[in-house]
């Protein structure tokens, strides 16, 4: 069960990940939208989708320093464990809390706004309740061990045996002694991310890099002298 936990069960959802994305870029392009529902209620959505927003970039920045980045790198620049956890914890909760609260929001603003509920599909419902359960996983581990508890560094355990995977040299041991909080917020994390292709999450791959290199939008004023015709009132009629 360890071996499958850690080993195999990750490595079958990036598979997932991977596979399911090509496929639906392959094969369902037109697909591959929010399906924004904006036209339909405006008030909530503006503030529950920037707090969503902002909460899921800044707890995804968290993640990438704590997992990729190894303790000593950040300890080589002067970032000390205990500066780096307090930081980690308050970041981190207040980052959580901001996601969780837009989303309640979103999901309050779709089951309460009739066309908004209507363009639901179980697909949606599905996702919103595999999200809610990562996040929330995520908070309770955060507070039972960083906040009521004495504390654990998940750096010394969690963040080398992710990074063993990207190597291709997995280490399950690793993850023997990780508090059970943390093991169930990975593993409700990796289901999501297999999950993650079939869903309207995966509009998140989606980057606007074109706008950087694209050319400007030429405006030519239309000169009404040489030549060109006559500029005529707005209330008159065609010429005859």
């Amino acid at each position: 069960m360890n071996t499958f936990l850690w080993v195999i069960y990750p490595y079958l959802t990036l598979v997932v990940l991977i596979g399911g994305t090509v496929w639906r870029y392959r094969y369902d392009k037109f697909g591959w939208t929010t399906r924004s529902s904006q036209l339909y209620e405006t008030t909530i959505l503006r503030w529950g989708s920037p707090m969503f927003h902002f909460g899921v970039l800044m707890v995804l920045i968290g993640h990438i320093v704590g997992l990729l980045i190894p303790k000593t790198w950040t300890e080589a620049v002067g970032l000390t464990e205990h500066a780096y956890h307090l930081t980690a914890v308050f970041v981190g909760t207040v980052a959580g809390l901001c996601t969780l609260i837009g989303m309640a929001l979103l999901i309050a603003r779709r089951r309460l706004t009739g066309p908004v509920f209507a363009a639901t599909t179980k697909n949606d419902k599905a996702m919103y309740v595999v999200l809610a359960a990562v996040i929330i996983l995520g908070l309770w581990a955060t507070v039972r061990a960083n906040i009521a508890g004495s504390g654990y560094d998940y750096r010394e355990t969690v963040s080398p045996w992710l990074r063993s995977l990207f190597v291709l040299q997995p280490d399950a041991a690793l993850m023997t002694a990780v508090p059970a909080s943390f093991k169930i917020h990975v593993i409700a994390a990796f289901a999501l991310f297999a999950f993650w292709p079939f869903t309207r999450l995966v509009h998140a791959f989606s980057a606007p890099v074109g706008y950087l290199t694209r050319p400007y939008v030429v405006y030519r004023y239309r000169d009404p002298r040489g030549g060109l015709r006559p500029h005529r009132p707005g209330w008159e009629g065609p010429a005859r």
